[in-house]
């Protein structure tokens, strides 16, 4: 008898592939729709700015830290380890600064680290609100917050992204080191375990779906399709450090036209592209939250039953 509410609802699921498809093909397209049809582009360049301006601060700071547990050499090969999910040619401008970082005296990165923190906080702190007011927009809410709620929102939100890629990072260093130093057998011949691109699209997937469910709206967006956009702006982002890598090297060569700056050029559009694969995320999730909402609503009864 537990049996049957179970099996009741596996016969009310529709097997049909072709509907799914059809399902899935319409909300991608609602959601690129959601994206494109708005001034969201404001929004980007507004996030990509903000991030441009707290990512240098945020590696003075993480060397600063390292430095007390280890050295600044060690924090800046770790860096690059952590870097390596950066397209090459904007890899190289992180890279530069964890060399500059990891060669500056002790004094000068304690003085420089204070600095950074006002600074980071700050940009990070700013481009957070650009962020959600642009998750808000998207996703049409209808009960902005408020000027004090939206700030102490973006605040909770800053500490807790930093809180996960703190965690993540720790668990993805930890690993290497233990697997480096002590030879674990179990981990031996799992190479994804030890590979940043699985700890990046873990955490990107984990912290943009906490994003979508708690801070796009006052009333939580659904854990299923918080998970979807998470998972999806997870992939965008990964592959938009693959896809700029290779337009980079293989179609344009950006030297050609902006000479000496074209590394913090390509390090923009990847910035940019990013954050229009959040905003998607963010777009996508609302569409399949009003598509579950769509086929799970009960049916009105027809006139005169």
């Amino acid at each position: 008898m537990a049996a049957l509410p179970f099996i009741s609802r596996l016969r009310a699921i529709q097997w049909n592939p072709f509907f799914w498809a059809h399902v899935t093909l319409l909300t991608i397209g609602r959601a690129l729709t959601r994206l494109w049809g708005r001034d969201v582009m404001l929004y980007t360049g507004g996030v990509s700015f903000f991030s441009l301006l707290a990512i240098f601060p945020a590696l003075a700071i993480l060397v600063t830290l390292y430095s007390l547990l280890s050295s600044p050499q060690q924090a800046a090969r770790e860096g690059e380890v952590l870097a390596l999910i950066i397209p090459e040619g904007a890899r190289d401008i992180v890279q530069q600064e964890l060399v500059r970082l990891a060669h500056a005296p002790h004094v000068a990165m304690s003085a420089q680290g204070v600095f950074a923190l006002v600074v980071g906080l700050y940009a990070s702190h700013r481009g957070f609100k650009a962020m959600l007011a642009g998750l808000s927009f998207i996703h049409d809410e209808d009960e902005p917050r408020g000027f004090v709620g939206f700030n102490l929102l973006a605040l909770a939100v800053l500490i807790a992204a930093f809180a996960v890629l703190s965690l993540m990072s720790a668990i993805f260093l930890g690993l290497r080191v233990m697997g480096s130093a002590f030879d674990l057998r179990p981990f031996r011949g799992v190479p994804w375990l030890f590979s940043e691109w699985t700890w990046a699209s873990a955490g990107l997937t984990l912290g943009m779906a906490l994003i979508y469910r708690w801070a796009m709206s006052r009333r939580p967006v659904r854990w299923r399709a918080s998970l979807i956009g998470g998972f999806s702006a997870a992939v965008l982002c990964l592959f938009a450090s693959w896809a700029i890598a290779f337009y980079v090297q293989a179609i344009s060569q950006l030297g050609a036209t902006y000479g000496s700056i074209a590394t913090v050029v390509v390090f923009l559009i990847w910035l940019s592209w990013n954050v229009n694969a959040i905003f998607f995320g963010g777009a996508l999730a609302t569409e399949v939250e009003l598509s579950i909402d769509a086929h799970t609503a009960p049916r009105a009864s027809p006139p005169g039953s």
